[in-house]
């Protein structure tokens, strides 16, 4: 019988989960959007990234941090923000924050890093429509 074990499994999956949030919650009181960004692209929340993305452009100087912000990430976590801010861009509430972080993209990756990111080209073509 494994019922014993699955539940506990679950049981401190779960509490990671919040521990986890809590952490998240912490970072963005702190202002320390840099780890609330990476949190909340390897906890894979578009919602709570664009959360960060908003609370960032609240900010005097909001732009320039962004900018900054989004420049420091990895590769990867430059590609999970690309894919997370195509349905952002598609919603007329979270456009302007999707261009903001599309805008640093553009101008900090060159042309061939944008084109060796997995996703881009379906990235564009959902884009266009609606930039």
């Amino acid at each position: 019988d494994v019922t014993e074990i699955e539940e506990k499994e679950a049981q401190a999956k779960q509490e990671e989960q919040i521990m986890k949030e809590q952490e998240l919650s912490n970072l963005l009181h702190e202002k320390r959007y840099l780890k609330a960004l990476g949190l909340a692209i390897s906890l894979d929340r578009p919602h709570t990234v664009l959360t960060v993305v908003k609370a960032i452009l609240r900010e005097p100087e909001g732009r320039r941090q962004l900018e900054e912000n989004i420049v420091r990430l990895r590769k990867d976590q430059k590609e999970a923000v690309l894919a997370f801010l195509v349905t952002w861009n598609t919603n007329s509430r979270n456009c302007h924050e999707a261009q903001a972080v599309m805008e640093t993209l553009l101008k900090h990756e060159a042309p061939d890093t944008l084109l060796q990111f997995s996703g881009i080209k379906s990235a564009v073509e959902s884009l266009l429509p609606y930039t």
